[in-house]
């Protein structure tokens, strides 16, 4: 294990270190809060050469993948770019995990064209927002709410994702045109059209001179706060969109191109080739021969960066087709040029029919102020423990949500989306050798000079290799193996993994919120009714097979009822409450009318295994004819009036010494 991963991992304080008298100032809390300073002081020449080949294979990963997601936000391509180097700073300092990347991912584009109707400056002000939520959630540990969101739901809202991400590109992969964005009419215009995709060049001419930056907020529609969102919400799935529509796309008449299909289906051809190489490349080996090492590498280079490879190849056709003067495919047109100029994010926005205020833009953004940042974290974590588990370290889920926080927050200074923790890209970082943050540092660089010198040459990009990234990008993240998984492990898990897979169709906020909702029903449930074991021997033993809660003291009653009281004649019984670790009031008092029932019946309920907090809350609601043993045995032999064993009765002094130390305690 490198040196580097345990000074990650010792920038986590140990349990002895976080008692009370130590102090706030100490070199372990600094530590903690920055780890840069737990392995920067071992920073030695060997990891920076690792640490420069994984930040140049993970750049030229996204710098084709943040043009591909801006398409998916629905945002112009430099806004991808935006997005693509804070984290890689912040991370530096803030992180505890040496392989996460953060920056814009397909589900977090997604999630972004959701909740901003395509414009800019609604997709800034929500990752400052989401940041501040993130960073909140941080300084008050309240990373324990995501485990209300259960594995079935993360998987059905991750595969629900894919698919939309995945047809969505299908119009740019097969260049078809007057496709909607709402999804179902999306499926059915594209199954209609792709039978009428001919070949289609068109005479182009570039418009000269620099494309000015984008204004937030651009075109947007004033008006009250209802009709502009249901305006919004209206061109969001209505809204066809031409390649006239942005400078530097082609005109004239809509149609459909066999171009962009041929090239989109060759680059996703050659992805999942290059992929295929790349998971079967054999280990370097110190014997092997000078040549051999050297051509495993060139390999290595070129199917690491795969994505920029095959957008630089698609980029070169086109270029050549432009200099003929005819042009078959759809091009990315002009990027805006420049790095992003640094100011405030938006908190109004003045359009020519007046000024949206940021109440308005509040209102108008909705639940995805909370499903924004929620599904970063969410993302990001999960990414972070993935990586660590396989490397030997430890995350701090909390410090992480600061890292989160504050990217998306300095982000919003330079126009960047929400982001979070890419799993496709903290995979090229750690097959890359990475060794610590500092490898983030290089591919932050690499995008900011992309942003400042290869902004020209994004216009010859054609749409379509960029489709083919970003569904070759998402199509692991649709796991069929997971079916068959919970098929095997739990059936009923299933439901909240279709439920949500489902609405996230309709809305992607109904969609989580609903499998949440099944899988805390079905949580709540196993609460409300536990199993209960039960053995007929010579005395009559119950024992729930969990804890007992206010919403299972009618079940419970109801057993015990009906396996004793019922009986002919009605028999003693004994409740083993080993698993019972808490009660609550509505739990003592039905104990209470058990008790009382049991009474009248002329036989006896007696507790076995009570737990200490259990024990004082029954002793101090002082139950008549409370009979509780250590023991079953004991239990047993003083309901078969055997002689030598006599209860703990509540109103006795017979309590066992060491239950009465701990009562004190």
């Amino acid at each position: 294990m490198p040196s580097s991963v345990k000074a990650l991992g010792q920038a986590r304080p140990s349990g002895a270190g976080m008692a009370p008298q130590t102090r706030c100032c100490s070199l372990a809390a600094v530590q903690r809060r920055l780890p840069i300073l737990a392995w920067l002081p071992n920073y030695s020449l060997r990891w920076l050469k690792m640490d420069l080949v994984a930040g140049l294979s993970v750049g030229l990963t996204v710098v084709p993948q943040a043009l591909a997601y801006a398409e998916v936000a629905g945002l112009p391509p430099q806004y991808g770019l935006y997005s693509a180097f804070m984290g890689c700073f912040v991370y530096f300092f803030l992180g505890t995990s040496r392989d996460v990347t953060l920056g814009p991912t397909a589900i977090m584009s997604l999630l972004v064209s959701f909740y901003t109707f395509h414009e800019p400056a609604y997709a800034v002000l929500l990752a400052f927002l989401s940041g501040c939520i993130q960073l909140a959630m941080g300084f008050l540990h309240l990373g324990f709410l995501l485990d209300f969101i259960s594995y079935p739901v993360i998987k059905g809202f991750t595969s629900a994702a894919t698919v939309t991400i995945g047809f969505g590109q299908i119009k740019n992969l097969l260049g078809l045109q007057d496709i909607p964005r709402q999804f179902f009419l999306q499926v059915y215009q594209t199954f209609r059209k792709v039978g009428e995709i001919r070949f289609v060049a068109q005479s182009t001419r570039r418009r000269g001179g620099r494309c000015r930056q984008n204004v937030q907020g651009e075109g947007m529609r004033a008006g009250p706060p209802l009709v502009r969102l249901l305006q919004m919400k209206n061109r969001q799935e209505m809204l066809l969109e031409g390649p006239s529509r942005k400078p530097g796309r082609l005109g004239g008449r809509r149609s459909k191109r066999a171009g962009d299909a041929v090239l989109g289906l060759v680059c996703m051809l050659l992805l999942l080739v290059l992929k295929l190489m790349r998971d079967h490349v054999p280990p370097v080996h110190p014997e092997m021969p000078p040549g051999v090492r050297l051509s495993h590498g060139l390999v290595w280079t070129a199917t690491t960066g795969r994505n920029a490879l095959v957008v630089s190849f698609a980029a070169l056709i086109a270029y050549s087709f432009e200099v003929t003067g005819y042009q078959p495919f759809i091009l990315t047109g002009q990027t805006a040029e420049g790095l992003p100029p640094v100011r405030i994010p938006p908190f109004s926005v003045t359009t020519a029919n007046g000024t949206v205020s940021f109440t308005e833009m509040v209102q108008d953004m909705g639940a995805g102020l909370a499903v924004v940042p929620l599904m970063g974290l969410l993302e990001s974590i999960a990414v972070a423990k993935s990586f660590a588990s396989q490397g030997g370290y430890r995350v701090d889920s909390n410090q992480e949500l600061l890292a989160i926080g504050l990217t998306n927050v300095l982000g919003s200074l330079v126009s960047s989306y929400p982001v979070t923790g890419s799993f496709g890209r903290t995979a090229v970082n750690a097959q890359s050798g990475v060794c610590t943050p500092a490898g983030g540092l290089v591919t932050g660089v690499l995008v900011l000079l992309s942003l400042d010198y290869l902004t020209s040459l994004f216009y010859y990009i054609p749409k379509s290799a960029l489709a083919a990234v970003i569904i070759m990008a998402v199509a692991p993240l649709f796991d069929t193996r997971v079916f068959g998984t919970l098929w095997r492990v739990k059936r009923l898990d299933l439901l909240p993994l279709c439920v949500t897979f489902l609405f996230c169709f309709w809305e992607v906020q109904y969609g989580i919120l609903a499998g949440t909702l099944v899988s805390v029903l079905i949580l709540l449930h196993s609460v409300a009714r536990p199993k209960m074991q039960v053995s007929e021997g010579p005395v009559l033993v119950l024992q729930p097979a969990s804890g007992l809660q206010f919403p299972a003291v009618e079940a419970l009653r109801e057993a015990i009822i009906t396996q004793a009281l019922e009986a002919s004649p009605p028999r003693s019984a004994i409740l083993e409450c080993s698993h019972v670790c808490s009660v609550d009031s509505t739990v003592v008092l039905g104990l209470e009318e058990l008790l009382e029932d049991f009474h009248r019946r002329g036989v006896t309920l007696a507790l076995v295994g009570l737990q200490v907090p259990v024990l004082r809350v029954l002793l101090s609601a002082d139950l008549k004819g409370l009979q509780y043993f250590s023991t079953l045995e004991e239990a047993e032999k003083s309901l078969l009036q055997e002689p030598g064993t006599q209860p703990y009765n509540v109103g006795e002094d017979s309590i066992p010494e060491h239950k009465v130390a701990l009562l004190k305690a």
